[in-house]
């Protein structure tokens, strides 16, 4: 599974940072940045928890 933030939705808010801090982190500007290439198998459930709760609907599933 694979995931990605789409920079011009992401509005910071860091619920995905929450959920999966193995797989999303905030950068510098405090927006949500993807830090594997792929998600581990044992994170897929709250990667997609995260995709479900973002409020803006920046990220997406590929």
């Amino acid at each position: 599974m694979r995931v990605a933030v789409d920079d011009q939705r992401c509005r910071g808010h860091g619920v995905c940072t929450t959920l999966c801090p193995e797989v999303f982190q905030l950068n510098d500007d405090g927006y949500s940045e993807v830090q594997v290439p792929e998600v581990p198998a044992g994170l897929e459930s709250a990667a997609r928890q995260a995709i479900a709760d973002c409020p803006e609907q920046a990220i997406s599933e590929s």
